[in-house]
């Protein structure tokens, strides 16, 4: 039997998670070097999985199966196509830097004699929730992906209500509150999709009889299989729904400001940049390869909801008075272009929607990061309480503008080689579609530039007088993701060889091919 890669890569943050929380409370600094090792051996694994991988291949590769509960069908089947490698790959790199960013962001307050070891938990959930998604990213058993799906919500939830952001500017216990709030707020939300989906995914059993995501393909292309068009639309919204609220589409999403701005900086990129991927990733995966005659069904009706997403959450952004609500409903405007390319249904916006999934965890992690590094120094987060930064902490000031330009997709950073495709994918099929869409452009130039100019320019406020600039970890954190911004707007071509061939296959099972261009006859 040959080595399973795909266990091994998910079961060693998994591992990880367990030997940091056993680590004596006394010692909290071995704990953190030892999340932070288990993580570096991810991303090795992580390496190994993208360069075994043949992007023109099989569908599935490095694949494993193996019988679970056989009573219920249900199996251990795993295999990566070229979406889900980029975005394991997208986990795998992150999840270092949001430990080095979050190093001291579990430290206690006051006491040293606690019971209860707050560090050690907190890097233990990081490391449980990126096993959790990683495996998530690998499942081609639906009933697998389903307890995947709800079980990173266990973890996330401890993460947002008990490691809350320090920079509250209310009393101790209203920051309690607020972090309680959101932290029930995001689990109620996604278990209210959640149980939705399991009700979607019981119906796909007894109309397919199996959840093996293989078989269920094998069954439709040799016509064993044939769904009843409105037993397919319901299954497809039971589906979709749960999918939407982790993405999160409007009108789902208000979830996301709460959650995002009550945790601390690096559970913000946690949920943002690695969390919500596997809700549009499933959309690729789940919802137009198991339901793809009820997809193009509900299409019309998906365009609207992302389009409203873009523009709305970037209007609310311009308006924000937080920096981290600002630059959640930034993500809300940008996972509505995601969703947009992959229900446009032609290569180039299924392309750049995957593109916008990687290049989006890095943007916003750079962006976030830098902003959780100056939120700790000055101790708010409000905008009206910075000015002048970029005199006192130049580089700090520097590496936020290159994050707040990849945000607004500045050509030559990679954000916008995903929004350009995503864009000329959806207005070659939707021409009305894309027009609008591009106004999300205009918009995210208004929220950026607005908050660089009234955080890093102008006269240097008395509190800010002091502001350090960068220290040696944070650059570790920050350059890296800023080199690879830079390094795939310029040179996109080793994602997209990887990516393309996948969106194919997806392409293949809606039964959709690429509008063709309008040629006037030569007279």
């Amino acid at each position: 039997m040959s080595f399973p890669l795909l266990t091994a890569t998910a079961a060693l943050p998994a591992i990880g998670a367990i030997a940091t929380a056993a680590v004596p409370a006394a010692r909290r600094t071995a704990a953190k070097w030892l999340a932070l090792l288990f993580s570096l051996a991810t991303l090795v694994l992580a390496g190994i999985v993208l360069t075994r991988f043949e992007p023109g291949g099989a569908r599935y590769q490095l694949t494993e199966s193996h019988a679970w509960i056989k009573d219920f069908g249900v199996r251990y089947e795993l295999g990566v196509d070229g979406i889900g490698v980029a975005l394991l790959a997208l986990t795998a790199l992150l999840i270092p830097f949001v430990i080095l960013a979050g190093w001291h962001d579990a430290d206690p307050l006051e006491t040293k004699s606690s019971r209860w070891r707050p560090t050690q938990g907190f890097f233990a959930l990081i490391l449980m929730v990126e096993a959790m998604v990683i495996l998530s990213f690998e499942a081609t058993d639906v009933f697998l992906f389903y307890i995947l799906f709800e079980a990173m919500l266990i973890p996330m939830y401890f993460l947002i209500g008990g490691f809350g952001d320090r920079a509250h500017s209310g009393s101790d216990e209203n920051a309690a509150a607020q972090r309680s709030y959101a932290a029930v707020k995001f689990l109620l939300y996604n278990l209210a999709g959640g149980l939705i989906m399991l009700a979607a995914v019981i119906g796909l059993y007894v109309v397919a009889g199996t959840f093996s995501l293989s078989e269920i393909a094998e069954a439709r292309a040799n016509g064993s299989l044939s769904m009843a068009t409105g037993t397919e639309r319901w299954l497809f919204l039971g589906f979709f729904f749960a999918f939407a609220v982790k993405a999160p589409l409007w009108p789902l999403h208000t979830w996301l400001p709460n959650a995002m701005g009550e945790a601390t900086s690096p559970v913000a990129v946690l949920i943002t940049a690695v969390v919500d991927k596997v809700g549009t990733f499933a959309m690729l995966r789940f919802c137009l390869q198991l339901f793809p005659d009820a997809s193009k069904w509900a299409t019309p009706v998906i365009l609207v909801l992302a389009l409203i997403s873009i523009v709305y959450g970037a209007l609310l952004a311009v308006g924000q008075r937080d920096i981290k609500r600002l630059i959640a409903y930034a993500s809300i405007s940008h996972f509505g272009f995601i969703i947009l390319g992959i229900f446009a249904m032609t290569s180039q916006g299924q392309s750049g929607a995957t593109l916008y999934m990687v290049n989006h965890g890095i943007s916003t992690a750079a962006l976030m990061l830098v902003a959780g590094f100056l939120i700790t120094r000055r101790g708010s987060r409000l905008i009206a309480d910075y000015g002048g930064v970029q005199k006192v902490a130049p580089v700090l000031a520097g590496t936020f503008l290159i994050g707040g330009l990849a945000t607004l997709s500045l050509p030559g950073l990679s954000p916008f080689v995903s929004e350009f495709l995503v864009l000329v994918g959806t207005f070659s099929a939707y021409p009305a579609a894309g027009i609008i869409a591009t106004t999300g452009i205009v918009l995210a130039a208004l929220y950026v530039l607005v908050l660089y100019q009234r955080t890093m320019t102008g006269p240097v406020k008395a509190e800010v007088q002091g502001m350090a600039d960068l220290k040696v970890r944070e650059l570790v954190v920050v350059l890296p993701l800023v080199a690879l911004l830079i390094f795939l707007g310029v040179y996109p071509k080793p994602l997209t060889e990887i990516v393309n061939p996948a969106v194919q296959h997806t392409m293949s099972d809606v039964h959709k091919k690429d509008p063709q261009p309008e040629v006037e006859a030569a007279k």
